[in-house]
């Protein structure tokens, strides 16, 4: 190759939400830029942990966030909250989401699951429209796209300015020169050593959510953090769902553990299932199973009366049938649960369920709370498991995305470490890749600020494009 060949304007590193926006919006803002995205995957795989989501958005439509937007970010972050971070998410969202619907991506409000929470929209057909409308755009305004190929190291010049990146493409090294690189490749949840390193010890083991989440493996953040990059977020946090532990299909969430009861192979409860909404739970009842259970497996344990809740099957994603049995020493024995100690929880469950059950709601926090008794307790929808058939589902943890990532401003520029926290010149970044993530994942919010500051970062990549070229011709 010739060194035209390997000389861009723009390269960005990833094929997901955030790299798309940040590949078509800078070819907008710049027609005769050359700009490409590398994509570890294939063409067939490609789109990152966006290809597999359903892309849920925080929004109660394109043009209008979801209530007490800012509120929620700053309760799920606690006190390391970034105000100017999720002020700038605030405000560009409703426009974002404008602009990708007006490249092809049509949006609807789908039942969300059956509890009541904030209003959320959804791409129609899921992540994967946004990857396709948003890629198919990219094409049309010029972009190249180079499959099976990964980034390995970032350059800079005596200043600590971006001036190229080298490559693995086809087995080959290259090196690209390029003033401006936007990263985009994800967090570290396909990577096991950083999971161990940072998450503890089993981490290695957590199951990923998808095909795309397990090939983001951190070498995005990794390359930054060798020329200085500041990092921010909880590197001992995880965005991480209940699946199905049978299922080898994507995100085979099952989300109806908060009306029976959750018990490890022992038979015993370890949780308050009815705790708070499953947005509100799922992360950290996840995590549990994966870090607090001998087998890091849990079950699901319900009956009858669950399987009377209109809409239940929009709480389970599962492509595989629960098991069901018509007592609960016949469940033990189709599970492997332990049946005395199922049998001693359950009794000791259905008597701490002294509520009215007419006052049971699954859309709501219903109150329907277990006595005080109860040892962990239930806060809602406390039925007693009495009627056949009995069904269960095995659970696992799958991690979805880390939190810990690159430091960056409201523009998508990545900071240098130290105490002055500059921007280093060239090096910008967006979507899991950089952190601002800390108690909690604000629900719904994942795909929305890798599309918002993905079009930051192509659009201020670009600003400084054309500013050097007015200078230059200003000075010609």
């Amino acid at each position: 190759m010739n060194a035209l060949q390997d000389t861009f304007d723009l390269v960005v590193v990833g094929h997901g939400a955030a790299g798309l926006a940040a590949a078509l919006a800078a070819a907008e803002a710049a027609t005769q830029a050359r700009i490409v995205v590398l994509e570890q995957a294939s063409p067939e795989q490609c789109g990152g942990g966006t290809r597999w989501s359903p892309a849920n958005l925080r929004m109660q439509s394109v043009h209008a966030l979801a209530p007490d937007f800012l509120r929620d970010m700053h309760l799920a972050n606690g006190t390391r909250h970034d105000a100017d971070y999720f002020e700038c998410l605030a405000k560009e969202a409703p426009a974002t989401l404008q602009w990708v619907e007006a490249h092809g991506v049509q949006f609807h409000a789908p039942g969300y699951y059956m509890s009541a929470g904030p209003p959320r929209i959804q791409p129609q057909g899921g992540g994967a429209s946004i990857v396709s409308g948003l890629m198919q755009a990219a094409h049309a305004a010029g972009v190249t796209f180079w499959y099976d190929c990964r980034a390995e190291q970032l350059r800079c010049d005596a200043s600590g300015a971006i001036i190229g990146i080298d490559i693995t493409q086809h087995a080959k090294r290259r090196s690209l020169h390029t003033p401006r690189v936007v990263l985009a490749s994800g967090g570290f949840q396909g990577n096991p050593h950083m999971l161990r390193e940072h998450l503890g010890a089993g981490a290695e083991t957590l199951r990923p959510i998808s095909p795309g989440s397990a090939m983001n493996d951190g070498a995005g953040i990794r390359m930054a953090q060798a020329i200085g990059a500041r990092t921010s977020g909880n590197w001992a946090g995880m965005h991480s769902e209940p699946v199905d532990a049978r299922s080898t299909a994507s995100a085979p969430v099952v989300l109806v553990y908060p009306y029976g009861i959750v018990v490890d192979q022992a038979g015993q409860r370890f949780i308050d299932e009815g705790a708070g909404l499953v947005h509100e739970t799922w992360e950290y009842f996840s995590r549990d199973i994966h870090f607090k259970t001998a087998a890091r497996q849990a079950w699901a344990i319900l009956d009858a009366r669950a399987l009377d809740i209109p809409g239940l099957a929009r709480a389970v994603r599962s492509d595989v049938a629960p098991i069901q049995a018509e007592t609960l020493d016949a469940l033990a024995q189709r599970t492997g649960i332990d049946r005395a100690g199922l049998q001693v929880t359950v009794r000791a469950y259905n008597a701490a369920c002294l509520g009215d059950t007419k006052h049971f709601d699954a859309t709501r926090v219903d109150g329907l709370a277990s006595t005080s008794q109860l040892q962990p307790p239930k806060s809602n929808w406390a039925c007693p498991i009495e009627r056949a058939p009995f069904i269960a589902y095995p659970l696992v943890g799958a991690i979805a995305y880390t939190f810990g990532g690159l430091a960056t401003d409201t523009q998508a520029r990545v900071l240098r470490a130290g105490m002055d926290a500059t921007p280093i010149a060239g090096l910008f970044a967006a979507g899991e890749i950089t952190g601002h993530f800390y108690d909690s994942a604000p629900n719904a919010v994942a795909v929305l600020r890798a599309l918002v500051f993905g079009r930051i970062a192509g659009r201020t990549a670009m600003s400084t494009m054309i500013q050097t070229v007015s200078h230059e011709r200003l000075h010609a």
